[in-house]
């Protein structure tokens, strides 16, 4: 999604926060995406590595220190204290859930509001949970994917307590370029969604991963929630970073945070 007019990224808060298949953005904001739509709730568990970022964007943990999210959820990069990572439980009002401050933000370098949208934040303190591994190949970008996020489960609807889940299938680059007019940046971005729409992320699912399941049964991440033509519509499959094209830079952004 960039920042033209018909296509938005999926944040809660303009020009903050973007997701790519589960995104919160306001209802007025044109194409804005929802939680999770045609989804179900998670389970207690389920996804131990998801993160609800007080901005308005979901994320996940890449490290027990590290949240993995986009970088159109967050300004510059530098420190910061502002925002704050739930992680822990699937009910957000949750009294077991873990709550940490930021200290430091990423933002991929050169973004500027089209491709590259991931960005890291460092939190005060470890989150004792699972992580979630990258794809640092291509090996995975295809096949079915799981989404997951708080985000609306309608354009324009309300953003949920309950983590909510679906699945979504692999677009082709030359399917995804032709519903977006050229808007698609290949090798950057990956798409999936279902031709006749009714699943995809939405308002507050941005910066929330894409996983599925690697040869060795684990999750593994293959897209970041990045952008739509609103959520769930025919025709306009969910749009998501391409965590493979990033992995070494996220990898060493990583290690100097």
């Amino acid at each position: 999604m960039s920042t033209l007019v018909r296509f938005m990224k999926r944040t809660l808060a303009v020009g903050a926060v973007a997701l790519a298949a589960v995104s919160l953005q306001p209802a007025n904001a044109g194409a804005s995406p929802a939680p999770v739509v045609g989804g179900t709730r998670a389970a207690q568990g389920e996804f131990p590595f998801m993160v609800r970022l007080s901005m308005g964007c979901g994320g996940a943990l890449y490290t027990q220190q590290i949240v993995l999210t986009a970088a159109h959820c967050v300004n510059g990069s530098g420190n910061n204290t502002s925002i704050t990572a739930t992680a822990g439980n699937v009910d957000l009002n949750s009294s077991s859930t873990i709550k940490v401050k930021s200290t430091k933000v990423l933002q991929a370098p050169g973004y500027n509001g089209t491709g590259k949208d991931w960005a890291l934040i460092k939190l005060a303190q470890p989150i004792n949970l699972p992580t979630l591994k990258i794809a640092e190949t291509k090996a995975y970008d295809s096949g079915t994917f799981t989404v997951a996020g708080w985000g609306a489960t309608r354009e324009g609807g309300a953003q949920q307590r309950y983590l909510m889940k679906a699945t979504v299938p692999f677009v082709s680059d030359a399917s995804c370029q032709s519903s977006y007019g050229g808007s698609l940046v290949p090798g950057e971005e990956i798409c999936a969604g279902f031709s006749q729409g009714g699943v995809d992320t939405c308002q507050g699912d941005s910066g929330g991963p894409m996983f599925r399941r690697d040869n060795a049964n684990a999750w593994i991440q293959v897209g970041i929630v990045s952008w739509g033509e609103g959520c769930a519509r025919p025709g306009y499959p969910g749009v998501y970073t391409e965590v493979s094209t990033f992995a070494a830079a996220i990898k060493s952004a990583a290690a100097g945070l």
